[in-house]
């Protein structure tokens, strides 16, 4: 490899050489795109320093500040000089700028925008070769080695070329993205631009004017800047920074806008891929400085049917976090989500809860809610029903032996040994676990029908009779494993609020410290042995961990329901009494029948539910299973941590015979994949799978501080807390507003100290929506922003009827409305 070459000479194949920027550079340059001429420091001149200053980076590979200083004032070889300098001759002398290509940057995940130094307008044979020098100790920054580390990129393998071009005294110059980079939309070029040189708006000095394009390069919004700097070559070498805004900037030319329309469209077509160009005007002529892929770019938009937006509100809380590969090849398609397809497939439905998650680089990257088809099943779809309900009570479902098998199948999986398990059989055992959970799909297909039919038979006769308002209510006396679950808690927290010494304690959500109760701590696993496989944040995900796996945030729930007795009224028991006072209910034949009615319809909702929860008894059983291999695949050097293992999919590890004798190139494939999933997951961290706005489309809120789908009704003024996650559970105040993203069954427990609910996600049909019922407090599903617009302590008042939060008409003490039967805060 030469020392310098001609950017001509590179392309995509020569990261090695020339770094990302410069090989993409040569790539464009080879493809007839306008780019300044210039020639690369390879990275071969790159280790000839570090072998002349005896610098050994895999010692030193995180010792940023001393191996920067070491890089800037080492003396470079004489023949690396000597190329440089007769480089720099050949491209006429004059001004250059220089600039860094590290051989990780510019690529898919990891673009290392701004991580390493840039050298505009430098002017001399010497200030360029310090130039160079200067770009190689940018490899070793803080906020460089920062960026490596959050990306999984070794930084004992990197090398650094260094790209020399011509200089370009730019009149404008800026960044084009060649897809939206807020929307996703593909057919918008945008364009931020201003006076001078690309650097003022690169490094966010100024506020750019700003255009977005469509593939012709017609304007279609435009909005101006403020010029706050503008940078500029200096005589002699370097920049100039004048300051000061001009009122009425001038827009580029329409000629300007339509080249770099053609050239985004045609680079990004070149590369397969959405880029982020960076670009000057100069001479009447537009150049292209450096091209790299577009990072943390939503998925394209979607326009979405009814259908899809009702299923998609489901879906949204389902998956509030991005899922693993491990998660698309294990508990996705054979736990919940996979359990429904199957039923809905078996009814004539089909494509309902199937291939709704779609990956990019091996990593999810967009959600986008089916649209389900009949097949021609769904013609016998009526007799099926009816035969089943006839033959299925789910009254007694727990006794099908089905059910039975089911449970002690999987009790016998948890009790197995995993660390004593050879390979062998510890790689098959994730499947042992998702083939055990089959028989639930069977037991839903045939206990469903009769449910339907008796919450339907029980809805009609109360529309009947008028009462159909009391349905909710009525339905509440159910007895579930849910609501064993929060009595359970209730009973945990009723022994903390009798032992301050505990209170403490549990305030502190020690878990460690618990074993100086004995009783609570006995009583406290057992509590975990029971329910610890409830989910923190989606039942359909394994990688997020369970209550038995996180036990502070039970701790947490004990916490807040210990700070003050469970209140209300018994609403079942109300309904029923408000019901049987109709006059039609006298006879009691017909009151014998109506309650039979009410007790199916009960039975019906309680399977539902339990069959949930029995569903995921095997959940920390398939995780614990899947951490055990991640722990020998770490012993093993494939991995670093033994969660690390969630990058993988299920065959790719079922294909490892024995990881200790993996040879360097199986090993090395293996650390490279996950490394490449895990620089791609942290490049879309803060991209969602699918924007909201198009499941739950903006509603016209007059002065509502949000607004989303009404889902129980009633008013209240309370204090917001905002609760993100299962973790943030022992912050909440007894009697605010619970503002979330999303719930699922583990966030019960607040319900009932909660004095109304708001939502982001979701719709009336969804978990959040029917508890809020049962315990008759206000809640709003779908508003999208209201845990970004909502803050702790705010007061404001929820109309579960309107669904609108708004600001309190009159004011208000928060003290006084944290409880809502408070004046101020009172629930209608």
């Amino acid at each position: 490899m030469a020392l310098v070459s001609a950017l001509r000479t590179f392309g995509r194949s020569d990261l090695a050489a020339a770094g990302g920027k410069g090989a993409n550079l040569g790539e464009l340059v080879t493809a007839g795109f306008p780019v300044p001429d210039g020639f690369v420091v390879t990275t071969e001149a790159y280790e000839a320093v570090v072998r002349s200053a005896d610098l050994h980076l895999d010692q030193r590979a995180e010792d940023g500040s001393a191996l920067r200083a070491a890089f800037e004032s080492v003396a470079v070889p004489d023949d690396v000089r000597t190329a440089i300098a007769e480089a720099y001759a050949a491209l006429g002398g004059g001004p250059v700028a220089v600039r860094s290509s590290a051989t990780a940057e510019d690529l898919p995940g990891a673009a290392f925008a701004g991580q390493q130094d840039t050298y505009l307008n430098v002017v001399g044979e010497a200030d360029v070769v310090d130039a160079v020098r200067r770009c190689w100790g940018s490899l070793w920054t803080d906020r460089a080695i920062a960026y490596r580390r959050a990306r999984a990129i070794d930084p004992a393998g990197l090398r650094l070329a260094v790209v020399v071009q011509r200089m370009v005294d730019a009149e404008a110059a800026g960044v084009m993205f060649t897809a939206d980079p807020v929307t996703g939309d593909r057919g918008r070029i945008v364009v931020d631009a201003s006076s001078g040189l690309g650097e003022a708006v690169v490094s966010g000095l100024v506020t750019p004017d700003h255009y977005v394009l469509d593939r012709r390069g017609e304007v279609r919004e435009w909005s101006p800047g403020r010029r706050e700097v503008v940078i500029r070559a200096a005589e002699g070498g370097g920049v100039t920074h004048d300051r000061g805004g001009t009122a009425s900037p001038s827009r580029l030319p329409a000629d300007v806008l339509a080249d770099l329309a053609r050239f985004g469209t045609g680079v990004a077509a070149h590369f397969g891929r959405p880029q982020d160009v960076e670009w000057a005007w100069a001479g009447g002529r537009v150049w292209l400085l450096q091209a790299r892929p577009m990072t943390a770019l939503p998925p394209p938009p979607v326009r979405l049917n009814r259908f899809q937006r009702r299923l998609g509100s489901v879906l949204l809380e389902y998956v509030p976090v991005r899922p693993y590969p491990i998660d698309m090849t294990t508990w996705l398609p054979h736990g919940p989500a996979g359990l429904m397809a199957r039923v809905t497939a078996y009814f004539g439905l089909r494509g309902a809860f199937e291939d709704f998650l779609q990956e990019h680089d091996g990593v999810v990257d967009r959600l986008v809610p089916p649209s389900p088809r009949p097949s021609p099943r769904v013609l016998g779809t009526p007799f099926r029903l009816v035969s089943l309900a006839r033959r299925h009570d789910p009254a007694r479902w727990t006794t099908d032996p089905r059910f039975v098998a089911y449970l002690a199948r999987v009790r016998d999986l948890a009790d197995r040994d995993l660390t004593a398990m050879p390979w062998t059989r510890l790689v098959r055992f994730p499947r042992q676990v998702l083939d055990a959970v089959q028989p639930i799909a069977d037991l839903r297909i045939a206990y469903l029908p009769r449910t339907g039919l008796a919450l339907v038979r029980l809805l009609v006769a109360l529309k009947l009779l008028r009462r159909g308002s009391l349905m909710s209510d009525l339905l509440q006396g159910t007895r579930t494993r849910t609501a064993d679950t929060n009595r359970a808690l209730e009973a945990l927290a009723d022994r903390v609020r009798r032992d301050q010494r505990l209170a403490d304690v549990v305030g502190r959500l020690d878990v460690a410290g618990l074993e100086g109760f004995d009783d609570f701590h006995r009583e406290f696993t057992a509590f975990l042995a029971e329910y610890g496989h409830r989910e923190t944040a989606s039942p359909i995900l394994v990688t997020p961990p369970t209550w038995v796996d996180v036990p502070e945030t039970v701790l947490g729930l004990v916490k807040v329901l210990a700070a003050a007795p469970a209140g209300g009224v018994d609403r079942a028991a109300e309904a029923v009494r408000h019901l049987f006072r109709h006059p039609l209910l006298r006879a009691p034949q017909r009151r014998r029948r109506v309650e039979r009615w009410i007790e199916q319809a009960r039975a019906g909702i309680a399977f539902r539910e339990d069959s949930h929860f029995y569903f995921t008894v095997p959940l920390p059983v398939l995780r614990r299973s899947l951490l055990e291999i991640g722990a020998r695949l770490r012993d093993a050097r494939v991995l670093d941590d033994p969660e690390a293992v969630f990058h993988l999919r299920l065959e790719e590890i079922e294909a490892v015979d024995d990881p200790a004798a993996l040879g360097e190139d199986a090993l090395g494939g293996l650390r490279a994949v996950v490394r490449a999933r895990a620089a791609r997951r942290e490049e879309l961290r803060g991209v969602r799978l699918i924007d909201p706005r198009l499941i739950f489309p903006p509603r016209r809120g007059g002065d509502a501080l949000v607004s989303g789908t009404p889902a129980s009704g009633g008013t209240v003024t309370a204090p917001v807390k905002v609760i993100r996650e299962a973790a943030d559970f022992a912050s909440f105040t007894d009697g605010a507003v619970l503002v979330c993203p999303y719930t699922n069954p583990s966030w019960t427990p607040l319900f009932p100290r909660a004095a109304a609910v708001v939502v982001d996600s979701g719709g009336t049909a969804s978990h959040a929506a029917i508890v809020a019922r049962e315990y008759g407090i206000p809640a709003i599903m779908g508003t999208v922003t209201g845990t970004s617009v909502l803050t702790d302590g705010r007061l404001v008042t929820v109309d579960g009827d309107t669904g609108r939060v708004t600001a309190p008409s009159t004011p208000a003490d928060p003290s006084a409305s944290a409880d809502p039967s408070a004046s101020g805060g009172s629930a209608s």
